[in-house]
């Protein structure tokens, strides 16, 4: 991470390729040793879309989950709790399968919690992380 205007760390952290339309929302922000998402959700970061199903956007959704840790200063070792969002239950199939390849270790996961949640814009998954930053 590169400092601010201000001089210090910059608290926002971003995905590259990946926004949140309109919104003016930072994927995550960093303080101290703390970090946490927004909304994490699967889209393409190479075109800024999202797949029309629930595996594609699951793998896309993890891989923009690992790159907001590394632009933060993290690993995914370092997530401590996940909340998970599915539209509707039939997507948590997609979900886990992205999990345990991320969380393979049963005895080495963060906490979860996966609620059904009125997603917005084709959004099927999306993700929120919290994690606390070991210095590396």
């Amino acid at each position: 991470m590169t400092e601010s205007k201000s001089g210090r760390r910059p608290r926002s952290i971003e995905v590259a390729g990946v926004s949140h339309g309109a919104a003016p929302i930072p994927m995550g922000a960093r303080v101290g040793n703390m970090l946490y998402s927004s909304g994490i959700m699967g889209k393409d970061a190479a075109t800024d879309t999202l797949p029309p199903d629930g595996p594609a956007q699951a793998k896309f959704m993890f891989q923009n989950l690992r790159t907001l840790l590394e632009n933060g200063g993290a690993t995914l070792e370092d997530v401590v709790h996940v909340t998970a969002f599915v539209k509707d239950n039939s997507q948590r199939e997609a979900l886990n399968a992205e999990w345990l390849k991320c969380f393979p270790d049963p005895e080495d996961r963060p906490a979860r919690h996966t609620q059904v949640a009125d997603l917005q814009g084709g959004m099927l998954l999306q993700l929120e992380i919290v994690a606390v930053v070991q210095e590396r």
